[in-house]
C-alpha cells in the first residue's frame, strides 16, 4: 500500500485550521495521532479523505511547511472578534466563491456596455454621517415609490436588499459555505464583507447571525461601497479605540440610516424599564437591541454605567440565542438560493446560459447547482426561459 510522504507539521496545521474537534477527527481517522507524530504516513486515499474532512486543498499537503493564509481582503475586524488572527476555511472559501461570482458578473455587465454603479466611491469619511445616511436612504428608496414600511426585520432586509440591487449592488446573504449546510458560518468570526467595484459592487451578509443584526450589517457594508472600499467586518454597534476610521464611520452611518438619532430621542419613553424599552424600539426600527442601546447612550438618554451593564446583559442573551440549534424553516429552496447568490447575479447567469454565452456547466458551477433539473427549475422560478 503506497503511503504519501507528508510533513507532520502540515497534518497538524490542517487539523487545527479546520476548527473541528480533535476527538471527532481522531474517531474518523484513528491513525491521525501517528500522522501528527510523524511515525506513520497516510495513504493517498486517506489523505484525500482527510483533506475533504478538514476543507483543505490537497496540494497544501505536499508543501514542506504549513502555509500562511491571509484574508484576501482588508481586514477591519476589531479585537472583539474572536476570528481576527487565523481565518477559518469557511471564511476563506466564502470569500473566494463570492470573488469568483463578482469577477464573472463584472465581465458580463461590461460586455453589455452597462454604466458604472454611480454610488461606488460617492462618499468619503469626511462626509458628514447625517448627510451620508440621507444619501443612502434616498438611494434605497423603493423604485415603486411606495414608502419603506417593513412588517418585520426579515421584511426590512428584503426591502433594503431589493433596493440595493435596483441601483446595481449585488447583495448575497448566506449562513453556510455555498450550499453546504454542514459548514455553518460563524458570526463571531465575521458579520459581512464588501467588495467594491465600479461595475460589480458586492455586499455579503453572514446569514447565520440574528435577523436584526443582519440589517445593520447590510447597511454597514453598503456604507463601505459608498466609500468605494473593500472590507471584511466583524461589526459591533459600539465604537472602540482600535477600530479603523472608515469602520467607525460605517458604523455611525448604518446606525443613522436605520435608527436616526432625532427619531430615537422623540420615541424614547424615559419612565419605561430599559431592557423592555430597548426591545420596543428595536421592533420599531427593525434593528437589534444592541444598536438601540448604543443610540440611547449616544443621545445622552442613558448614562455610561447603565449602558455598559445593559449592553453586556443583552449581548449575553443574544449570544445564547445564536448558540441554540436552529430548526430548518422548510422554506422554498429557490427563494433561499436567490438570496444566497443575489437575484441580479442569478438572473444574469441564467440568461447568459440560455443565450449560449455561458456554458451550462459553468453556469451551474457559478450558481452552486448540481443537477440540470434544479437549474431548470431555478430558471423557471426567476422567469428565465
Amino acid at each position: 500500500m503506497t503511503r504519501v510522504d507528508v510533513e507532520a507539521d502540515v497534518i497538524a496545521w490542517a487539523r487545527d485550521r479546520s476548527g473541528l474537534p480533535v476527538a471527532d477527527l481522531e474517531r474518523r481517522f484513528p491513525r491521525l495521532p501517528s500522522w501528527v507524530a510523524g511515525s506513520t504516513a497516510p495513504t493517498l486515499n486517506q489523505l484525500e479523505e482527510f483533506a475533504e474532512a478538514t476543507h483543505t486543498p490537497v496540494g497544501f499537503f505536499f508543501l514542506s511547511e504549513p502555509p500562511v493564509e491571509d484574508v484576501p481582503l482588508p481586514d477591519f475586524r476589531t479585537r472583539r472578534s474572536s476570528g481576527v488572527t487565523h481565518p477559518s476555511p469557511d471564511l476563506l472559501d466564502t470569500i473566494y466563491l463570492v470573488q469568483q461570482r463578482q469577477e464573472w458578473y463584472r465581465n458580463h455587465v461590461i460586455s453589455l456596455g452597462q454604466d458604472p454603479v454611480s454610488v461606488v466611491g460617492s462618499a468619503t469619511i469626511r462626509t458628514r454621517v447625517i448627510d451620508a445616511a440621507q444619501q443612502i436612504r434616498e438611494a434605497l428608496r423603493p423604485a415603486s415609490g411606495e414608502p419603506y414600511n417593513p412588517r418585520d426585520v426579515g421584511d426590512a432586509f428584503r426591502l433594503i436588499s431589493e433596493s440595493a440591487e435596483e441601483i446595481g449592488v449585488l447583495v448575497m446573504a448566506n449562513g453556510v459555505v455555498g450550499s453546504n449546510t454542514h459548514r455553518r458560518l460563524n458570526p463571531d468570526e465575521f458579520r459581512g464583507f464588501a467588495l467594491a467595484d465600479r461595475y460589480a459592487p458586492v455586499v455579503f451578509v453572514n446569514g447565520a447571525d440574528t435577523k436584526s443584526a443582519q440589517n445593520f450589517t447590510l447597511i454597514h457594508e453598503l456604507a463601505h461601497i459608498w466609500l468605494g472600499e473593500t472590507a471584511l467586518s466583524g461589526i459591533d454597534p459600539r465604537s472602540s479605540a482600535d477600530e479603523n476610521a472608515s469602520e467607525k464611520w460605517c458604523n455611525a452611518v448604518a446606525a443613522e440610516v436605520l435608527a436616526p438619532l432625532r427619531v430615537v430621542r422623540d420615541l424614547f419613553q424615559r419612565q419605561a424599564e430599559l431592557q423592555g424599552e430597548a426591545q420596543r424600539l428595536a421592533n420599531i426600527f427593525k434593528v437589534s437591541t444592541l444598536v438601540i442601546l448604543s443610540r440611547l447612550h449616544e443621545a445622552g438618554l442613558v448614562d455610561w454605567t447603565t449602558y455598559r451593564a445593559a449592553y453586556a446583559q443583552e449581548e449575553a442573551r443574544l449570544r445564547a440565542l445564536l448558540a441554540k440549534p436552529r430548526e430548518s424553516s422548510g422554506g422554498n429552496f429557490y427563494n433561499t438560493h436567490v438570496v444566497r447568490t443575489s437575484r441580479n447575479f442569478a438572473r444574469a447567469v441564467l440568461i447568459s446560459a440560455a443565450e449560449g454565452s455561458t456554458l451550462q456547466r459553468e453556469a451551474m458551477q457559478l450558481l452552486g447547482l448540481k443537477t440540470r433539473e434544479t437549474f431548470d427549475k431555478l430558471a423557471n422560478h426567476l422567469g428565465v426561459s
